[in-house]
């Protein structure tokens, strides 16, 4: 893998941790606004009905308390890499439930029952493992330099970027 791709993700897992720490952060203080994020190597895109400076604070402590070492702040539970566990798991599932076509139509529906109850009872805990993969909580060369509100036809969204 080049040395630039290297740097690329490197900084996407990153702002993926600070993300999230920042939406753990917002959702304390705002416990019923919907909040979403998208990462990239920039830094990151916040979706939720939030004022700009309460954003900035979450940013800002987000990065110093993943900087002191609460690595548990770079993992959420409402994350992607958690639905698309599910829905990888739930799909492979299903498709392995219904192999099979001498059996029953009644047999194919029990397996497929158990085979997705037990995607999901796995799904959650996996997805937060992979999360180790999707995220880096090691955030110590990375500096907030703006967070800027846009506002669009659906609502606003924040706009999070990092200085390396």
């Amino acid at each position: 893998m080049s040395i630039q791709l290297t740097h690329i993700l490197r900084r996407t897992r990153q702002h993926h941790a600070l993300e999230h720490a920042t939406i753990h952060l917002l959702a304390a203080s705002h416990p019923y606004v919907s909040l979403a994020g998208w990462s990239d190597p920039l830094g990151f895109t916040l979706f939720g009905d939030v004022a700009t400076e309460d954003v900035r604070r979450a940013v800002r402590q987000a990065l110093v308390r993943l900087q002191a070492g609460e690595a548990a702040l770079a993992r959420h539970p409402n994350c992607g890499t958690n639905l698309a566990t599910t829905v990888v798991l739930v799909t492979a599932a299903s498709l392995l439930g219904n192999g099979g076509k001498r059996r029953s139509l009644s047999s194919r529906i029990t397996t497929t029952g158990l085979l997705v109850m037990a995607a999901l009872f796995v799904a959650t805990p996996l997805g937060m493992y992979l999360q180790g993969y999707t995220t880096l909580a090691d955030v110590g060369d990375s500096w907030l330099v703006n967070v800027e509100k846009v506002a669009t036809p659906r609502g606003q969204l924040h706009r999070v970027t990092f200085g390396q």
